[in-house]
């Protein structure tokens, strides 16, 4: 039988004699099922295709544009291998230089970069500006070797500052927020909590650590943001909280009250509902954070006199090498116990001098599933 061929698809059968087709330049697929070849839903899925693949070809940034420089670097290995987080923040950056992305290359320069740099303040906010500011100095910096453009014409240009009468976001929780939230939580959260609580961990990072990744009393890891290695002992009070929680299937440390292993999304929404009704009963401020128990851990340390390095070495903000010897944490880990031992000492000494609140709520026990 005389196989049927479509320009600008392929239709071939796989290793299970099923046939299938997809458009070559795009790899968007076609249901045969749904659109038998050779029907005249199938040549319509075709057109339909074709269309979109005309469209986006007419839409891609051109050869010598700010819009090209950007695609170039968003193809590149250094991109790929950011956060999950840092890419999707760096693509809605290049949604908002998209008016501007025919700009040729020939007139960039600092004065523009710093032009686009204010109005983004205007119109996105400060974080957000600084931001596309540090998307462009990333852009420059990877093009420059590739003869694409001559300077990093980001680099001078003077970050926003934080507006004097806007908070500062992922506040630090208080000794009083702490012990007002822990109790209230259930259990599946309040674990989660603790362990953000007791290591300073990113809560994806937190929401992600494995069983395996704990060996005995330390928790090693990588920061997945930044690929930094991790060496964190693992606290009594984070112990206690870890062993009162039930045993699960999920290969996760954390999982919800079904026993599987968390999303970001899904632990995030499951806390907001819960901040939240905290919030409007009155025993919370606003303004907590999940992020902020990183920064809870990190203030709780300065404060009781430890150097930056030494907090540093707990947050895992030191860049290492991916070549690093286990040894090397091992180390890492023992000059991290007694930083952890001074976190576990002021938490205990701040608990001891907060007065009761006026509020007695009693812990929620119920085991509901969210």
């Amino acid at each position: 039988m005389t196989q049927m061929r479509v320009k600008g698809f392929k239709i071939f059968k796989d290793r299970h004699g099923k046939t299938r087709c997809y458009h070559r330049a795009t790899g968007h697929k076609i249901d045969i099922e749904k659109s038998p070849i050779g029907s005249a839903e199938f040549f319509a899925e075709c057109e339909t295709i074709r269309a979109i693949a005309e469209a986006q070809k007419a839409q891609a940034p051109k050869a010598g544009t700010l819009g090209a420089l950007v695609q170039t670097y968003f193809e590149t290995e250094h991109f790929q291998n950011l956060a999950e987080a840092t890419r999707r923040d760096y693509r809605k950056c290049a949604d908002f230089l998209e008016p501007i992305k025919g700009t040729p290359i020939h007139v960039i320069d600092t004065p523009l970069v710093s032009g686009i740099h204010d109005k983004a303040a205007k119109k996105i906010g400060w974080r957000r500006a600084n931001m596309v500011r540090t998307l462009l100095s990333e852009v420059f910096r990877y093009n420059i070797p590739k003869g694409l453009i001559a300077a990093n014409y980001a680099k001078d240009v003077i970050p926003k500052r934080r507006p004097r009468d806007q908070a500062y976001a992922n506040r630090p929780w208080s000794i009083e927020e702490r012990d007002c939230v822990l109790p209230r939580a259930k259990p599946h959260v309040r674990v989660a909590l603790a362990l953000m609580m007791n290591t300073g961990l990113d809560p994806t990072d937190a929401l992600k650590l494995r069983k395996d990744q704990i060996d005995e009393d330390t928790i090693w890891g990588v920061r997945g943001k930044t690929g930094e290695e991790v060496a964190i002992p693992i606290s009594p009070t984070l112990q206690a909280a870890l062993n009162s929680f039930p045993e699960h299937e999920a290969e996760t440390v954390l999982a919800s009250s079904r026993g599987e292993a968390w999303t970001y999304n899904g632990f995030s929404t499951v806390w907001h509902r819960f901040k939240i009704k905290l919030e409007e009963e009155g025993l919370i401020a606003p303004g907590l954070t999940l992020k902020g128990l990183r920064h809870t851990v990190a203030t709780t340390l300065r404060e009781a006199g430890l150097d930056e390095r030494r907090i540093a070495d707990l947050l895992g903000q030191k860049t290492p090498s991916m070549a690093r010897h286990y040894s090397r944490s091992a180390n890492l880990a023992e000059k991290n116990r007694e930083t952890m031992a001074t976190l576990e000492k002021e938490n205990e000494r701040r608990a001891k001098i907060v007065k009761p609140s006026l509020k007695s709520v009693k812990p929620d026990q119920s085991e509901d599933q969210e």
